[in-house]
């Protein structure tokens, strides 16, 4: 568990969170989820979920969520995979470029977040199935879903369907809200202007940006 919370951050409890646009589309989990890989790949690839996360070790983790909005959900129980074993094994089948350092995640929602390889193959990336001992719920990324724990919550994108290798990074749905790293230690808010700006627009902005979310 996180102890201390990061600059600018006020505990909450979890809900769905995120763009106005995504936060209230709630997408419908298929019957046999599928995961597309393409971009800077040799081989494009089409996976079976279910298929692709046979076989990986199962990991668990404790970990706080920080949403760039300045609110923080603490001591979160989640259960799945190592991204990085997961991104290993897609690895092996596509063939990535070997300058491609990024990778652009989509959820069945529509939102996109972009990453640094490098930071989703951290230690604390996961690809959960699963929150406090339950599978995962719709609302919080069914059937699975990135939990970045060093980052912004942006960057742990709900209702993974699809992952593109990137030779550059390229701004998700976030656009210039959205910063590369969007590493919480360091208050990478946002690409433009300082964290600290951002944390006292987005805490005024907090009651009307959580508000419609709520169950």
């Amino acid at each position: 568990m996180d102890r201390e919370l990061p600059t600018g951050q006020r505990v909450a409890q979890l809900e769905r969170f995120g763009l106005p646009e995504f936060a209230r589309r709630l997408a419908a989990v298929p019957e046999r989820p599928v995961l597309t890989v393409q971009g800077a790949v040799r081989r494009p690839a089409q996976f079976d979920l279910a298929e692709l996360l046979d076989g990986l070790p199962e990991h668990e983790q404790r970990s706080d969520l920080h949403c760039v909005t300045t609110w923080s959900a603490l001591d979160l129980h989640w259960s799945g995979f190592r991204f990085r074993d997961l991104a290993a094994r897609i690895a092996d089948a596509v063939h990535p470029h070997p300058r491609a350092t990024w990778l652009m995640a989509t959820g069945l929602d529509g939102f996109r977040s972009c990453l640094a390889l490098e930071d989703a193959c951290a230690d604390r990336v996961l690809a959960a199935t699963r929150l406090n001992g339950a599978e995962l719920p719709p609302e919080h990324g069914a059937p699975l879903r990135l939990v970045s724990a060093d980052q912004y919550g942006y960057k742990s994108v709900k209702h993974l369907v699809a992952l593109e290798y990137r030779l550059t990074y390229s701004a998700g749905s976030a656009g210039f809200k959205e910063h590369p790293r969007a590493r919480v230690a360091r208050e990478e808010r946002s690409r433009y202007l300082p964290g600290p700006l951002w944390r006292r627009i987005w805490a005024a902005a907090l009651p009307l940006a959580r508000k419609p979310y709520r169950s």
